[in-house]
């Protein structure tokens, strides 16, 4: 009876950080559908007026359609460069236990301890120098350059975790290490791929910071730059703001959803047990 009493709290509790998780998101959600004259506490608190007008507008009046495709583009190009260069390394860090690949270990774990925000005076005079300000490919490597640590240090403690046997058999047979991760080990490490991809890919795609500062040309700006120009001149209507934010937060979550489901299990096996 215990134990079905303690079970049942657990339930409880767990379904009311649920629920206080999901107020913010539903009141984002509710005032995008409800009509320019309306309060939050207007008619039904449970049921919006449903005026999608406010997405069509929105969309038209904050341009955001451009500022999606940048992030994309930003994104997606750092996303695959993280992927690329991540797994090679953790993998030749697991792998090979030489004095070379530690102290780069070191290194990686004392970038990740380092604000973005310090080097920003630095990297905008890098940037400046070579023609990178207002560029997708220079904010494509630097995005990635930030994320890289973290995701090195996630292939790495998965990969320590797979039996060696999985590439030997392949060596053996004549491919070398290069070749055999590609084609055999790189498979069983998608669970982590899939914590990568959402990590990285979250936060570069709510890259403000740097943003800010690099991307200077409206035609160049994000979802994050995008939305925060539109809140500063349409304060007064929050419904328009409201639509705005969901549509730059839609493909966020289609990416996690799409994801989810390798998430949990990349972070466990790669973080916790490394």
């Amino acid at each position: 009876m215990r134990n079905k009493t303690l079970r049942l709290g657990r339930y409880v509790v767990v379904t009311l950080m649920v629920l206080l998780s999901l107020i913010p998101f539903y009141a984002l959600l509710y005032l995008s559908l409800n009509t320019p004259s309306s309060s939050f506490f207007d008619g039904n608190i449970l049921l919006p007026d449903f005026h999608f007008v406010n997405y069509v507008n929105a969309w038209k009046i904050s341009k955001i359609g451009n500022a999606i495709l940048n992030s994309l583009i930003i994104t997606i190009g750092s996303v695959a460069i993280i992927v690329l260069f991540a797994s090679a390394a953790g993998y030749s860090i697991a792998r090979f236990n030489s004095r070379f690949n530690r102290i780069i270990f070191q290194l990686l774990l004392l970038c990740m301890m380092i604000p973005a925000i310090i080097i920003t005076v630095p990297l905008y005079t890098l940037m400046k120098s070579i023609g990178g300000i207002n560029t997708h490919w220079a904010m494509i490597l630097l995005t990635a350059a930030t994320a890289l640590p973290l995701s090195v240090f996630l292939y790495a403690s998965f990969i320590k975790q797979l039996p060696r046997e999985v590439e030997e058999s392949a060596i053996m047979d004549g491919c070398t290490y290069f070749t055999a991760f590609w084609r055999i080990t790189f498979h069983f490490v998608k669970p982590v791929t899939a914590a990568v991809v959402i990590l990285s890919g979250l936060g570069i795609w709510n890259n403000y910071g740097q943003a800010v500062f690099f991307l200077q040309s409206q035609t160049m700006h994000t979802v994050p730059l995008a939305i925060s120009i539109f809140f500063q001149k349409y304060g007064a209507q929050w419904n328009l703001m409201a639509a705005a934010a969901v549509i730059g937060l839609a493909p966020a979550v289609l990416a996690f959803l799409i994801f989810q489901k390798y998430f949990i299990k990349g972070i466990t096996a790669g973080a916790l047990k490394g």
